[in-house]
């Protein structure tokens, strides 16, 4: 658990003595959810609970949950977060082929996955206490998958805890999230994300952290990657937009993640936005001259469409026909919008 998080951890262990049967926690990425709710289901689980409502550690329900075989437990999440993904073909797989199934791993939940569901829930538990069962990230939840959840959802095997947790909940089925108790985990402030980056030994831990938006697992891991070419490549065209740059620079960007591409241009206009009305870049520092530039320049009404028209993207942005066709579309929108 993460220090931002104990002030929340404390609101959950009032929520023990009435548990509900689903509790989805909700809040930006990289803050720390999926961690949060597996803490959770080990102390749901665990057998000597600490005062603070933490798992003991040592137990036997805890040595179970920390070797990933425990009877009463079972996580659901695509099979591209799964950690054994690449090395499914085994240690002697060409490092090629560990690489084309991790790209061909599934981004969804699928319907079977929930379908699996059924079998551990019709059975009496190992150890006479709860069932857990944890799904992240719920938004990852096809259609067909949502709605046999929603089925579980509505009658709910007794003895069974539904731990989900979402980045956003517009994302969601209505029904799932009527269905729910909501818990809200929050963006730690700055100065606490700091510290803790600073802790983890991340060189420019604030140029990182705010790249990220505030959010300090995000910073960690591309920190951790140590290289900015991507974010740099995508700035350095919303910085100077041409109908040339847009098109020239679209394949190469459609290679990373089209939700971070997404998200960084969301912060870019976001930037440019405050600093025309305030003065103000929390974003990216590094860019001031650029932004200031750009923010001089561009009428609010074309950066109010721009920004409207960047949201409306990242709703498609996990799916889209034509990565390369998503970029230059987005580009060239926005070069329509805050070109010269």
């Amino acid at each position: 658990m993460y220090p931002w998080q104990q002030d929340a951890w404390t609101r959950l262990q009032a929520m023990r003595a009435r548990l509900p049967h689903a509790i989805l926690f909700h809040g930006p990425a990289g803050i720390g959810k999926a961690d949060f709710i597996e803490a959770f289901a080990q102390a749901l689980l665990c057998e000597n609970v600490q005062p603070d409502g933490r798992a003991c550690g040592t137990c036997a329900s805890c040595g179970w949950f920390a070797q990933g075989n425990h009877p009463d437990y079972r996580r659901v999440r695509p099979e591209a977060l799964e950690d054994d993904v690449p090395a499914a073909e085994g240690d002697d797989a060409p490092a090629e082929d560990k690489k084309t199934k991790s790209k061909s791993a599934s981004k969804e939940i699928k319907i079977e996955q929930v379908r699996a569901l059924s079998d551990f829930m019709n059975i009496s538990t190992h150890r006479q206490g709860l069932r857990v069962v944890v799904l992240y990230p719920a938004e990852s939840l096809n259609m067909p998958a949502s709605n046999a959840l929603l089925k579980t959802l509505e009658e709910p095997p007794a003895g069974t805890v539904f731990l989900l947790a979402s980045n956003g909940l517009d994302r969601l089925l209505p029904t799932i999230l009527s269905r729910c108790r909501k818990f809200a985990l929050p963006m730690p402030d700055h100065a606490e994300a700091l510290a803790w980056l600073e802790a983890q030994g991340v060189n420019d831990a604030d140029g990182w952290l705010r790249e990220q938006g505030g959010a300090p697992l995000a910073a960690l891991a591309q920190a951790e990657i140590g290289s900015r070419e991507e974010l740099d490549g995508l700035l350095q065209v919303l910085a100077q937009p041409s109908v040339d740059a847009a098109l020239r620079s679209a394949d190469k960007l459609s290679k990373a993640p089209l939700a971070a591409l997404v998200a960084w241009q969301q912060r870019w206009l976001y930037d440019v936005f405050s600093y025309k009305l305030s003065g103000v870049i929390r974003y990216y520092p590094r860019y001031q001259r650029e932004v200031a530039t750009l923010a001089g320049r561009v009428h609010v009404a074309d950066l109010m469409q721009a920004i409207k028209s960047t949201n409306e993207r990242r709703a498609v942005a996990d799916h889209p026909l034509s990565p390369k066709l998503f970029v230059e579309d987005m580009l060239l929108d926005y070069t329509a919008r805050c070109g010269p």
